[in-house]
């Protein structure tokens, strides 16, 4: 697989915060607006391409943010319950999600 730099913001509110702090996994939240933190997942090229060709919806932003958008919230909620569940937020996250996408 190629490296782990793309990658799939997770917006934390509150609830998803404390699930975060549960898990370990808190200090990963980073600052992004107005208070407001974000979850990024990281996954890889290969990834990438699978998840686009599953969500047609999706776009791949490559000339600034290198993130996946506009992923339906389910999606999202799935792939941060599964980053709970590994305790990681690399590209392993998006291999379990893929696997029952």
């Amino acid at each position: 697989m190629s490296e782990a730099d793309i990658g799939i913001n997770i917006w934390i509110n509150e609830e998803r915060y404390e699930k975060l702090q549960e898990a370990g996994l808190a200090d990963l939240a980073h600052d992004k607006l107005a208070g407001m933190k974000v979850l990024q997942i990281k996954c890889t090229e290969e990834q990438k391409d699978e998840i686009l060709k599953k969500f047609p919806m999706a776009k791949y932003d490559a000339s600034t943010t290198r993130t996946i958008e506009l992923l339906p919230r389910e999606v999202k909620d799935r792939i941060f319950e599964i980053a709970l569940k590994l305790k990681s937020t690399g590209p392993e996250v998006i291999e379990e999600f893929l696997k029952s996408a």
